[in-house]
């Protein structure tokens, strides 16, 4: 593994050099009633995964981690940690990217333009939580992955590595620079709520104001991607409708650069 990262007090580091998936050990962690801030790092995972089961590939050379949280409140607000997690890695390439684009994809990747007008995925979110009976949040559990020296091939939507952008960051950096960000943008979602970094957000989204193509489970709907509202529920600006439609749940395309790639 690379060197040690500089973390805040908040965290309580588990370093792995390799598990199944950190998501799996945070989540165990927190049933065996772990600290908030319980942070599950690993060089590699085995049966890493994204939203909806996906199969995320693993190799060393890349960041892997995942933090336990307790947030207070509804279950439902405790998924705004997304975009917060989002904005910590967007703006930690950012600084190591300083000539580039790097822009936050709904509901949680984050992305990187590229010369042509489109873009390539760099990192993904997964959010896992338990509830208690009365709807309020037990745990929350954030994996993150961010490549770093490599990037796999063929996927549906382009992605890249900080290697291949020309940036020799090291998986330690990397992970110092998110914790700080997130630890910040964690602290001011407590005391201020969700408004902040909506705006935040918003300033870095990719496709706002474009067409934009939302495929659900069983069907696809298109229109133009108006915003978030105040939940972080996707706007879908249909022709001839009244009011946009509130998505809470789908894969987001870009049909007018993505499909250039």
């Amino acid at each position: 593994m690379t060197g040690s990262p500089a973390l805040d007090p908040f965290y309580r580091l588990v370093r792995l050099d390799e598990t199944a998936s950190t998501n799996d050990d945070a989540r165990r962690l927190a049933g065996e009633g772990a600290t908030e801030g319980t942070l599950v790092w690993a060089d590699r995972q085995t049966a890493g995964r994204g939203r909806r089961g996906r199969r995320w590939e693993s190799p060393a050379g890349n960041l892997y981690m995942s933090v336990l949280l307790r947030p207070e409140g509804p279950l439902a607000r405790a998924g705004q940690v997304g975009f917060l997690a989002a904005l910590a890695i967007a703006e930690t390439l950012a600084s190591l990217l300083p000539n580039r684009r790097v822009a936050c994809k709904w509901p949680n990747d984050v992305l990187i333009a590229d010369e042509t007008g489109g873009y390539r995925k760099v990192a993904g979110l997964l959010l896992e939580s338990e509830a208690r009976a009365d709807g309020t949040a037990e745990w929350l559990v954030v994996g993150l992955g961010v490549n770093v020296a490599s990037h796999p091939e063929g996927v549906e939507f382009p992605a890249t590595s900080l290697t291949a952008e020309d940036t020799s960051a090291d998986v330690a950096e990397v992970l110092s620079g998110v914790t700080a960000h997130f630890c910040a943008w964690y602290r001011r979602w407590q005391a201020e709520g969700f408004a902040p970094v909506r705006q935040a957000w918003l300033a870095r989204a990719a496709g706002v104001g474009g067409p934009v193509r939302v495929r659900f489970e069983t069907h696809t709907e298109e229109g133009v991607f108006a915003g978030l509202d105040g939940e972080g529920a996707l706007l879908l600006h249909k022709p001839g409708a009244a009011a946009p439609l509130r998505v809470t749940a789908g894969d987001l395309f870009f049909p007018a650069v993505t499909e250039k790639a």
